[in-house]
């Protein structure tokens, strides 16, 4: 998930895929999360530095499930920086969804209670109806550590449930 500029999210989603086809061809497996997340910051702290060229306009939010099991999200900022959460939020009113979010958070959340959290959170900032139509739910699976989307019925079985 980002923030900011569309280019430059789909410029540094472009040299990940390639990073993390890399490491696959050289080790035979997927490229760790932690270190998928430390490369790319890496490219966005080089940015900050490098004559010639802008900073990344962009905020980045990356899950995933690396090889010991234990679900990750990270937080990328356009410095560069990284950070490790349990939960947060970025981009418009993201200083309220993270309250929110602390308020709600707890460690033995189920998924059904996390998605509705999520909306929940969602819904605090955004302008307008939520439909399924003008929101996308995705679910890292911890069985398997397969990313998927929501279909908009879900997505509405969701909503329907969380009013």
């Amino acid at each position: 998930v980002y923030s900011g500029v569309g280019p430059d999210y789909r410029v540094l989603v472009r040299k990940a895929r390639k990073s993390s086809q890399s490491y696959y061809r050289q080790y035979r497996e997927i490229k760790p999360v932690t270190q998928l997340v430390k490369s790319t910051a890496s490219v966005m702290q080089e940015y900050t530095q490098s004559g010639g060229v802008r900073p990344f306009g962009v905020s980045l939010l990356v899950a995933g499930i690396d090889g010991d099991g234990i679900p990750k999200l990270y937080q990328v900022d356009p410095s560069g920086a990284y950070f490790g959460w349990k939960a947060t939020a970025i981009g418009k009113n993201y200083v309220n969804a993270k309250a929110f979010l602390e308020k709600r958070y707890q460690d033995d959340i189920e998924l059904e209670d996390a998605v509705h959290t999520a909306l929940l959170t969602l819904r605090e900032g955004f302008e307008g109806e939520m439909t399924s139509e003008n929101i996308e739910v995705g679910i890292v699976s911890k069985a398997d550590g397969k990313f998927r989307v929501l279909t908009p019925s879900e997505v509405q079985d969701y909503l329907d449930e969380a009013t």
